[in-house]
């Protein structure tokens, strides 16, 4: 074991001055506000996506903070461009200290209704794709090390019926969020998660109506007075990114409203909570 220097509390601790980080699905959502949330604090970007139109709109805003940005429009599912796009954030900038797994998603559908082919594009979108990058980050964060965030979902520590696949994915990355935390723990590279829950974005618009998840009148949709936002999201990954949770690893975070802690309570509109 070493010792490093020890940690300063102060409002510097939160920079992320000239660091390197890699977020998918960045073209909107919960990945394009952690990539301009890094960005605030320093970050240059390399960010990914299908979505052509939004990605342009990502980099575009992260140039306007005075940070340096590398796009590409790929599919995190296929190896090949994900391996060619990390080969062109390192010829830009030499090394990666941040990566942000944000990319995946899921549709409504009975389990014993997912063909073959819809699983394994839940596995490889949710799954997949998260070992694909980190195998290619890791080489790339050095003796320096990093931080690896892995963003989940509620449902990595609850049941989703008609999204198993999907959940059992969210599951699975978290279980191998707390392996490579011990695994990558020498190299320095800390490895946690942020796992959300009611956090309206454009990815989800229309997945609560297909699944009659809020239908029920009278029920609030959090244990929070408030709903929560993509800003929520990138507040705690800048939080997981930088000095001030270099003692965090393997370990989740639930910008949740308070949803995983209810454990089944509901609150009612009115203010009282039931079973």
């Amino acid at each position: 074991m070493t010792d490093s220097a020890p940690l300063e509390v102060s409002p510097d601790g939160l920079l992320l001055t000239d660091r390197v980080a890699v977020v998918t699905g960045a073209a909107q959502g919960i990945g394009e506000a952690v990539a301009l949330g890094l960005a605030r604090f320093g970050a240059h970007l390399a960010v990914c996506d299908r979505d052509a139109e939004g990605l342009v709109a990502t980099a575009a805003a992260i140039e306007r903070s005075g940070r340096q940005v590398v796009t590409a429009e790929l599919d995190v599912r296929h190896p090949e461009p994900v391996a060619a796009f990390l080969e062109a954030v390192e010829e830009r900038f030499g090394h990666v200290d941040i990566l942000v797994n944000n990319a995946g998603g899921g549709f409504y559908s009975p389990f014993v209704e997912v063909s073959p082919k819809g699983e394994r594009a839940l596995v490889d979108e949710n799954f997949t794709s998260v070992t694909n990058l980190t195998r290619g980050c890791v080489p790339l964060m050095g003796e320096r090390g990093g931080s690896i965030v892995n963003v989940t979902s509620i449902e990595a520590h609850r049941a989703g019926p008609g999204f198993a696949i999907y959940s059992a994915m969210k599951a699975a990355v978290e279980n191998l969020t707390r392996s490579l935390a011990l695994e990558l723990a020498e190299r320095r590279i800390r490895v946690n998660c942020i796992a959300p829950d009611m956090i309206p974005t454009p990815g989800d618009a229309g997945l609560s109506d297909d699944a009659a998840a809020t239908a029920e009148q009278g029920w609030s949709k959090t244990v929070w007075p408030d709903m929560g936002s993509v800003e929520d999201c990138a507040a705690a990954a800048v939080f997981l990114a930088g000095d001030f949770s270099r003692f965090l690893t393997g370990t989740t975070i639930h910008p949740d409203g308070g949803n995983l802690a209810a454990s089944g309570w509901k609150r009612t509109t009115d203010g009282r909570f039931v079973l």
